[in-house]
C-alpha cells in the first residue's frame, strides 16, 4: 500500500501542483523569501489541516524597514502549497490546499494549527511574549518542524530555545525512532543538504522531560532543508529519490504528530 501510494507522486506534482505553481511564480521575485511579506490573509478556520508557517523578528538583513532577505519566508509559497497537496493525495486527511497561514508565536490564532513550519532559526530573536507563546503552544499539544539552518547557526537556535525551555535539550534521533516509520519506513538518515555539498542532515527532537518515551514537542532538521526539496519538486532541480525522501519525511512528521 505504501509503495502503491508513493508511485503516484510524480503525477500528483505534475498535474495537481503545476497550475498552482504557475499562478504563484510571479509572487517569487525580488529578495529571497519576499513573497511571504505579501501573502494573502490567513484563511478562515474550518477544521481542515492548514499548513502554518512561523513569522518572527530576525537579526539580519532588514535595513530602514526594508528586507534584503526574509529569513522566515524561505521557500514560500511553493513549498507551503506543494506539501499539503501531497498530504491530501497520499493520506486520508482533510487538507486545505488552496491557502496557507503565516502566524507569530505570540498570536492566539497559532493554536488553530497543530503543526507548524519554522525555518532559519539562526536568525531568530524572539521577544519575551513570543517565547511565552511558543512555550504554551508546544506544551498544549502543538508541534514544530524546525528546518533550514546549518553550521554555527546552531548556537543562536540553542540559546533562544533555552529561553523557551531552560531544562530541555535537543536529543539526537536515530533511524529507529518511530517518527521515521509512522507512515513510510525511512531506512537511512544520510540525506544531503540541497545547497551545501558535503553536508548531511542531522535530526534532533525536543521531548517532554527530556524523555524520548514521552511526547515529542518539535523535530529539528539541522544541516538540512526539507522544504527546499518541496519547493522545487516540480522542476527536476534535485534527484527524484531525494525529493521523494523529503516528502516522506514531512508526511511521517505529520502522521506521527497527529497520532500521538
Amino acid at each position: 500500500m505504501r509503495r502503491a501510494r508513493w508511485a503516484g507522486l510524480a503525477l500528483v506534482l505534475g498535474v495537481g501542483g503545476a497550475g498552482l505553481v504557475m499562478a504563484q511564480r510571479g509572487f517569487y521575485r525580488g529578495v529571497n523569501g519576499e513573497a511571504a511579506l505579501y501573502a494573502p490573509p490567513n484563511p478562515r478556520y474550518d477544521g481542515r489541516f492548514t499548513y502554518a508557517r512561523i513569522r518572527y523578528t530576525q537579526t539580519c538583513c532588514v535595513y530602514n524597514g526594508q528586507y534584503r532577505d526574509v529569513k522566515w519566508g524561505h521557500d514560500y509559497p511553493r513549498s507551503d502549497f506543494h506539501f499539503p497537496k501531497l498530504l491530501e493525495e497520499l493520506t486520508t486527511m482533510k487538507v486545505r490546499t488552496d491557502s496557507t497561514a503565516i502566524v507569530t508565536f505570540d498570536d492566539p490564532q497559532l493554536f488553530r494549527y497543530p503543526w507548524a513550519y519554522f525555518c532559519e532559526p539562526g536568525y531568530w530573536m524572539p521577544s519575551d511574549k513570543e517565547v511565552e507563546g511558543m512555550r504554551n503552544y508546544l506544551l498544549k499539544g502543538g508541534f514544530l518542524v524546525i528546518d533550514d539552518f546549518v553550521g554555527n547557526h546552531w548556537y543562536n537556535f540553542e540559546e533562544q530555545m533555552r529561553r523557551v525551555f531552560p531544562t530541555l535539550r535537543p536529543i539526537p534521533l536515530a533511524k529507529d525512532h518511530p517518527i521515521f516509520d509512522s507512515f513510510y519506513r525511512i531506512e537511512s538518515l544520510e540525506f544531503p543538504h540541497p545547497n551545501y555539498p558535503g553536508i548531511t542532515g542531522k535530526f534532533y527532537g525536543f521531548f517532554e522531560d527530556n524523555d524520548p518515551a514521552k511526547r515529542m514537542l518539535a523535530i529539528v532538521n539541522y544541516d538540512y532543508d526539507v522544504s527546499e526539496y518541496w519547493e522545487y519538486s516540480d522542476e527536476g532541480l534535485f534527484p527524484v529519490d531525494l525529493t521523494n525522501t523529503a516528502y516522506k519525511l514531512g508526511i511521517n512528521y505529520m502522521i506521527y504528530t497527529l497520532s500521538r
